[in-house]
């Protein structure tokens, strides 16, 4: 199907696609809200509508980044909007200190250790084994930890989406098979392996181990982000 011209205007591609863009992840929440199944999580469900309506009217990647380019701004002050939560849960993180380290540099150095080998695996070197080493961060982070370390932001948030979808779904099985007795240890495995995905599973289970989770994930990013710098400036 063939665009009608006045679509090339910037403005109104801009318009439509981040109306589109906005009103697919809104329907996609409710939508799983309403029945709750896995492959209607918001995190893949509004993606693949969104890349079933560019590719019926074909449009260019560059075209649709272009047009919402908007959208990714905002990841900015998103980032900075976490420290909210974690001046909120600040009691928490006073009680728990030492095992919110241990479980954010244990989680860390295990999620870029397995994304190394498994890169060194199927033979993925350079920019594209480093894209793939901020997996298991929410986009905010990762995308920024990917720029630093010499990354593809915009293909480490596929590989975030990818692992939020698969550590919600192997986390909910862990948890049931697993000896995970306290509300921390659950909400942490699911906020330092899935991210946002993990956290709204970890919402599912427990009101505190949701928090734990948005807690953990928040955190890890933050450690993540600040280390990704640190190792720009010395290398």
């Amino acid at each position: 199907m063939t665009l009608p011209i006045h679509w090339n205007d910037p403005l109104v591609q801009a318009c439509c696609w981040s109306v589109l863009t906005i009103g697919l992840y809104l329907a996609a929440k409710r939508i799983y809200r309403r029945w709750h199944q896995w492959w209607q999580m918001p995190l893949a469900m509004a993606p693949a509508l969104l890349i079933a309506v560019v590719l019926y009217f074909q449009v260019s990647y560059r075209d649709y980044y272009q047009a919402t380019s908007w959208l990714v701004a905002l990841l900015g002050p998103a980032t900075v909007a976490f420290a909210v939560p974690i001046y909120e849960h600040r009691a928490l993180i006073r009680r728990f200190w030492p095992l919110l380290i241990i479980g954010m540099v244990a989680g860390s150095a295990t999620a870029v250790l397995t994304g190394w080998a498994f890169s060194t695996l199927l033979g993925i070197d350079g920019s594209l084994r480093l894209s793939l080493l901020p997996r298991s961060m929410s986009t905010p982070f990762a995308m920024n930890v990917s720029k630093d370390i010499g990354g593809i932001s915009d293909l480490t948030a596929i590989f975030v989406i990818i692992t939020g979808l698969l550590g919600s779904l192997l986390g909910e099985f862990m948890m049931r098979r697993l000896p995970l007795r306290s509300a921390l240890a659950r909400g942490a495995m699911m906020g330092v392996a899935a991210h946002a995905a993990g956290t709204a599973k970890a919402h599912e289970v427990g009101a505190e181990e949701g928090t734990i989770a948005g807690l953990l994930m928040i955190l890890v990013g933050m450690v993540n982000v600040v280390a990704a710098s640190i190792f720009t400036v010395l290398r």
